[in-house]
């Protein structure tokens, strides 16, 4: 059985967050950054104080230190990582790099977050086909998925978690099958799955996706902190939406040149191997500081993906016992009482006509949660206590009975 961390202990290395004191139920939006933190973003600025101009090199360590870490969570020690200050940033190149003329159909789920949502939605309304999929029930998404999937198909886009439902997607095994039959492009969001429950991506079936995530929520990272783990069948394709250090370091050859003289009126755009081609340009790298630190932090408390997993479980699972020992009407609030605890990833969805007013509610009895649509998330971290979770639960309870 795994050990699973003490969290008033951890809850130490959160002094300015004041986790000990403050009902956060945050977990699956913004957790708490520990103090480590604060002195990656102090050490950031001391760095470029001392070194000026010549920092790069100790930020490019910081940011190398960042790649390691998202290799040991998706189980994969030679993963090619580029990294980027947004998912949408990532995104945005990586869908520039498909060839949209000759396969002009992309598909996806209407359970997407936001940062694809609408830029599929804009692809759509410029020419470019979206499906669009329901992701409910999530038990045949994927089968519904790759159902969709053709040789006019360039990409699917796809989270490994719901992040309105907290519903683990599965059968992305078998949709990275068809996508591969088809030359499609799997692209995975990981965004709600990482730092919550372990993602191999050998044992999951996964090494021939890209998978976008990022460090603002489970891995306390905070902003600036994203990720896209590059598939290595990847090699040759050309962003053009495309930064300057796409063009540093090793260089692709030119798929343009057909001969040793390709004409000095038509140079070729080079770009970098690899997940380097899909690089940006000059960034603020103290978010890589605090990444950095965090990751570290992480490594010295023992926080593994089994251990979050274990963590989480254990919390998601009180949350739900005490929300239903509440015995609320149904058409007050409800839960998805059928999918196995194992089918959840790290936060509580909780199904109200009233969400937004009872997060309201909870707000003004100190707990901090939040909504989406009918969904009331309760999302819970390490650092909080047993006591913690059932106050909170507790007041949810106070602003359900003040709704009439």
């Amino acid at each position: 059985m795994t050990r699973l961390p003490d969290p008033a202990a951890l809850a130490a290395h959160y002094s300015r967050f004041a986790v000990a004191e403050r009902l956060l139920l945050t977990g699956h939006s913004h957790q708490a950054w520990p103090d480590v933190a604060r002195e990656g973003q102090v050490q950031a600025y001391d760095d470029a104080a001392l070194a000026v101009d010549t920092k790069w090199e100790r930020a490019f360590a910081k940011a190398e230190a960042v790649r390691s870490g998202v290799r040991a969570l998706l189980g994969e020690a030679d993963a090619d990582v580029a990294l980027g200050a947004s998912t949408h940033e990532l995104l945005v190149r990586l869908l520039s790099a498909l060839d949209l003329q000759a396969r002009p159909r992309l598909v996806t789920t209407d359970g997407e977050f936001h940062s694809a949502r609408r830029q599929l939605d804009r692809l759509g309304e410029a020419g470019v086909e979206v499906v669009t999929v329901p992701a409910a029930p999530v038990t045949d998404l994927a089968d519904r998925l790759a159902a969709q999937l053709d040789d006019r198909t360039a990409a699917v886009v796809v989270s490994s978690v719901m992040y309105e439902t907290a519903h683990l997607v599965p059968g992305l095994d078998a949709l990275a099958r068809r996508a591969e039959r088809h030359g499609v492009e799997l692209v995975v969001d990981a965004y709600h799955h990482l730092g919550v429950a372990p993602l191999d991506l050998a044992e999951t079936g996964l090494t021939g996706a890209w998978v976008l995530g990022g460090g603002y929520k489970y891995l306390q990272l905070g902003e600036g902190n994203c990720f896209l783990r590059v598939p290595g069948h990847a090699e040759g394709l050309r962003p053009l939406v495309t930064g300057w250090y796409a063009e540093s370091g090793d260089l692709q050859p030119d798929p343009t040149d057909t001969s040793a003289d390709t004409s000095a009126d038509t140079p070729a755009v080079a770009y970098a191997r690899g997940a380097a081609a899909f690089a940006g340009a000059s960034y603020d790298p103290t978010s890589h500081y605090r990444a950095a630190a965090v990751l570290e932090f992480f490594a010295d408390q023992g926080l593994t993906p089994p251990v979050l997993r274990g963590v989480s479980l254990h919390q998601r699972g009180l949350l739900a016992a005490a929300v239903d020992d509440l015995d609320l009407p149904e058409d007050v609030l409800t839960r998805d009482r059928e999918t196995p605890a194992a089918g959840f990833a790290g936060f509580l969805s909780l199904r109200s006509p009233y969400a937004a007013r009872l997060s309201r509610g909870l707000a003004e009895r100190g707990v901090h949660a939040d909504s989406r649509g009918e969904h009331l998330r309760l999302g819970p971290a390490p650092y909080l206590r047993d006591d913690q979770l059932l106050a909170a639960v507790a007041a949810l309870g106070e602003a359900a009975l003040a709704l009439h």
